[in-house]
């Protein structure tokens, strides 16, 4: 992404704000591993869009038709380990010359905080999210802190549904980026595919490993996000991305991957057998109809609610045919297919985007219906990746083969 592509997302944010409010932005902070190790940095998908900046715990300032970033002080320790914030380099790559330390910054910063009324930020998220089972980076949390202790009466305005109306719609050098990612998948895919009926993987972890490989040979930078590799019973777990079990000569292989490029990813999955049996073809040969139908609602002017809704009667429909439940109501379909049929794509693998709106031209999408039988062992989802266009839709993976052997 060019330093245009980010001045422009900051100068269309700034106009749908339509208000003179100072915009005070945080990008993610380190998090503690274990004693004095972080985990890998992954940057606010938010705060990189708008600055394209890889750093932590660097500020974004635009007030008054001026914009400046505020770096963080660093040790002597992490100086040492970490080296110098490169100034140049932040410049380059957003477009904003200025560049203040933290003291100078928030001097700055600080009589313009205690002399407004409103804020317009990223609000926080919770601490811990119940449903997901997971903490939440704190930076956030930290600015808020910040700013409230210089204003205590402040109120914050959430740019989060600004934010969420600009990624929905990926501009064409973002396309690019996500086919890139989407093609370097496929072709990894293929090889994997090819290894696979050789019978050449004893286990899943094997089968990661090359995939890192293909991904980083292709001109990936990695995984867009943890790689699900599943064989046999393992593939009715939605998310297992322990991957170590044994692959038998009879398991089925269902893998969710994706390759990221210039920090968009790609989202795909297949599953594949040696020696399917009959009742395995004939729920992976549901999946692939429940997906055709998803396909032929995707068009501008869908919403997401009343799609999946669709999706989900039909889904019933071939429940029943295979005999797993007597009545399509809610309930029962869920049981065998507890995830939603589709997700915005993007910088996240689960990007952001407003589920309220209709979807448009340059909305990108994964598709993944899967039905899992515990009962008896089965898992199969099929997923690929799309973008609406005038005319509907079209399927960025299409050259990757559907087929279970």
């Amino acid at each position: 992404m060019s330093t245009e592509f980010f001045k422009g997302n900051r100068s269309k944010l700034l106009h749908l704000l339509n208000s003179d409010l100072p915009v005070i932005l945080t990008a993610n902070g380190m998090l503690q591993k274990s004693m004095d190790s972080a985990f890998p940095f992954k940057q606010d998908g938010n705060f990189w869009y708008l600055t394209g900046i890889d750093e932590p715990n660097i500020i974004l300032v635009m007030d008054k038709g001026k914009e400046y970033l505020i770096i963080p002080e660093r040790s002597t320790v992490v100086e040492a380990f970490d080296g110098v914030i490169d100034i140049e380099a932040l410049q380059t790559t957003s477009g904003i010359s200025e560049i203040l330390s933290e003291e100078e910054g928030w001097k700055r910063l600080a009589p313009r905080i205690k002399n407004v009324k409103n804020i317009a930020t990223l609000l926080a998220p919770p601490v811990f999210i119940e449903q997901l089972g997971m903490y939440t980076n704190p930076a956030r949390r930290r600015l808020t802190k910040n700013i409230k202790q210089l204003n205590t009466e402040i109120t914050l305005f959430d740019l989060r549904p600004h934010l969420q109306r600009m990624r929905m719609v990926k501009q064409p050098t973002e396309l690019k980026a996500i086919t890139k990612a989407v093609n370097i998948t496929v072709e990894s895919l293929k090889i994997i595919h090819d290894r696979f009926n050789q019978n050449l993987y004893g286990n899943e972890f094997e089968v990661e490993l090359e995939l890192s490989k293909e991904f980083v040979d292709r001109g990936g930078t990695g995984h867009g996000f943890a790689p699900i590799i599943a064989a046999g019973a393992r593939a009715c777990q939605l998310h297992p991305v322990n991957n170590k079990a044994p692959i038998g000569a009879k398991d089925a292989l269902l893998m969710d991957v994706g390759a990221e490029y210039d920090h968009y990813a790609a989202d795909l999955t297949r599953t594949w057998a040696r020696q399917p049996n009959t009742r395995l073809q004939a729920v992976h040969k549901s999946v692939i109809e429940v997906q055709n139908f998803a396909m032929s609602l995707l068009k501008p002017g869908t919403l997401l609610r009343e799609y999946e809704s669709q999706t989900e009667k039909f889904m019933g429909q071939k429940l029943m045919e295979l005999g797993l439940i007597k009545t399509a109501d809610r309930s029962n379909v869920r049981k065998y297919y507890p995830h939603a049929t589709s997700h915005y794509l993007g910088i996240d693998v689960h990007d952001a985007g407003d589920i309220e709106r209709p979807l448009v031209a340059g909305t990108v999408l994964a598709v993944e219906p899967g039905i899992y039988i515990p009962e008896e062992g089965i898992g199969i989802r099929i997923e690929d990746d799309v973008v609406i266009t005038d005319k509907g839709v079209k399927n960025l993976s299409a050259s990757l083969p559907q087929s279970l052997f």
